[in-house]
């Protein structure tokens, strides 16, 4: 690095906008209401379950625990926050509900943390849905890992609000590989430094994985199996078709699948690696068998089992409750409303999707992801292995419509249509949005890395921005009143949320400028390399004989 000092400065880039990452993700995490986030009282109660040692229940057989409930209730869920984006006349503000002490906030202890079991098979569909606890039709790693977090960190008994950020800054911890993962492929497939500085900065242009990242959910864990995967696809692809490479994707893959079956949909990515990759046919058929046997040995038995057992693939943790009126409005209805759906909650729609960023803001960067990410196919330095990593968001994409068909031609409803389903696409995203700009710029990207860098700051702080309006700013209130409302309903005080935010916006602004630093070490790395090559042509010019005056042109 003392050699390179255009890399030095690619290295200390890289290394801020990661913590600016993860840091956006702390703040997501201490920003919003508890339980204010898709299904979040359902996975705590999962995880404490573990914790407490009552098991995994059959898909539908498992209830809320007393202290989850008592909890939802102290955290004033039953009412609306001011941003949402259709106010329900029969819950009231959020705003009106003072935050209640520390001291009165609930502990968890083995008394309260287990809901009385089931008789097996029983049926919950007369029970409200609220009490029942759905994540068990996934499999158990994820909350495992978060239950053996809460007895390390000591807060297996402790307040509920307090278990609620150690969990969410979990989930934060299992994503804070995702830039540097995402810039350690784009660079491979570019060889460009520039190139990997704008993939590694890409999560911060989607607040939405900001939000849900920064909560407590077991697609933290699916996000980090996906980025790994696609990594090490990348490897495949350029010519890393050793064993252990395989066996490692083989286990990210599995580690996926034993969390969620959205992890199933890397295997054709995985597939098409090897295909595609340079090498004897043997050896790239030989990786792929390891890596899909290993994938299988991991996690993908957990599917098998579900398929002779239970006679499908994954079953229903809550009973569908349809009305019995309403029809489908046709094909084109639905895919209107679920990709329109898609869009926005992929990239922001906080709380249980009821804050909304206005239309103009995930069109426009819809628009624009999928523009560079056509680029980088089309004119990218490695277009069929961008090819081949952007499969995996296509087919979770295309995996999300084909699973919400069925239900709305029957019954005419949508559910199940969730941005965050198409989070262990990140990488595949960041890398296609970096090499489309690459395309684009070429050598001259360097240029652009400070401006993307600050643009990205400012995307991921208007996104908390629009968060700490929607979640806490009521009609008529000042900031004032929405920060001293924030503090109190959060277990942090107000001066280490001020901490919080101050180091946050300290490491943006050393991010921004340590872009500049690698801007400029590029530009003066070439300029040096430009004159060190300039000067053995000058000096063999200056020794060559000189022709006799007359016998040549003048000029």
């Amino acid at each position: 690095m003392r050699d390179d000092p255009a890399e030095a400065a690619y290295r200390r880039a890289l290394a801020l906008i990661t913590a600016l990452v993860t840091l956006t993700g702390v703040l997501w995490a201490v920003l919003t209401p508890a339980f204010r986030a898709p299904d979040e009282p359902q996975h705590v109660n999962s995880v404490l379950r573990l914790a407490y040692g009552g098991g995994w229940p059959a898909a539908g057989e498992a209830l809320v625990g007393p202290a989850v409930d008592e909890a939802r209730d102290q955290a004033a869920l039953a009412t609306d926050v001011p941003g949402r984006h259709l106010d329900r006349l029969d819950l009231p503000p959020y705003v009106t509900v003072p935050p209640l002490r520390d001291t009165e906030r609930s502990m968890v202890t083995g008394a309260n943390a287990l809901a009385d079991p089931l008789p097996p098979g029983t049926d919950t569909r007369g029970l409200d849905p609220e009490t029942v606890d759905q994540m068990t039709q996934h499999p158990p790693l994820y909350y495992v890992l978060a239950a053996g977090v809460l007895h390390a960190t000591g807060t297996a008994e402790a307040r509920w609000d307090v278990q609620l950020l150690v969990l969410r800054l979990f989930d934060v911890g299992l994503v804070l590989p995702l830039p540097l993962l995402t810039a350690a492929a784009a660079r491979r497939l570019s060889g460009s430094r520039a190139a990997a500085l704008v993939a590694a900065s890409f999560t911060l242009f989607v607040p939405q994985a900001g939000h849900i990242l920064g909560s407590v959910t077991n697609d933290a864990l699916v996000t980090l199996s996906g980025a790994a995967t696609a990594y090490l696809c990348t490897r495949v692809l350029t010519g890393d078709l050793r064993r252990r490479t395989a066996a490692g994707l083989g286990v990210v893959v599995g580690v996926g699948l034993l969390t969620k079956v959205m992890a199933a949909f890397a295997l054709p990515v995985v597939v098409a690696a090897y295909l595609l990759a340079s090498g004897p046919r043997g050896r790239r058929v030989g990786g792929a068998l390891i890596a899909v046997g290993a994938a299988f040995v991991v996690g993908g038995w957990w599917w098998l089992r579900n398929l002779l057992v239970l006679g499908t693939v994954q079953p229903v943790g809550i009973p569908d409750r349809f009305v019995p009126e309403d029809e489908p409005q046709g094909l084109w209805y639905f895919l209107r409303v679920v990709v329109t759906s898609l869009t926005r909650s992929f990239f922001g729609n906080f709380g249980w999707l009821e804050i909304r960023v206005p239309d103009a803001v995930f069109w426009s960067a819809a628009i624009v992801v999928a523009v560079l990410c056509a680029c980088a196919v089309v004119r990218g330095p490695a277009r069929r292995a961008t090819a081949v990593l952007l499969l995996q968001p296509a087919a979770l994409w295309c995996g999300v419509l084909v699973n919400a068909w069925p239900d709305y031609s029957a019954h005419g409803w949508i559910s199940a249509v969730q941005g965050r389903y198409l989070f262990a696409g990140l990488l595949a995203l960041g890398c296609g949005t970096a090499l489309g700009m690459y395309a684009l710029r070429g050598t001259l990207l360097h240029r652009a890395v400070p401006w993307v860098t600050g643009v990205a700051g400012t995307v991921a702080a208007s996104g908390l921005a629009y968060g700490f309006w929607g979640f806490y700013q009521g009609p008529g209130q000042s900031v004032a009143d929405a920060a001293a409302r924030w503090a109190g309903w959060s277990p942090l005080t107000g001066l280490q949320l001020v901490l919080v935010g101050s180091m946050t916006l300290a490491v943006g602004v050393a991010a921004v400028a340590a872009a500049v630093g690698f801007s400029r070490a590029v530009s003066i790395s070439r300029t040096a390399r430009s004159a060190s090559t300039a000067e053995p042509a000058t000096a063999s010019v200056a020794t060559t004989p000189t022709t006799a005056a007359g016998s040549g042109s003048a000029g």
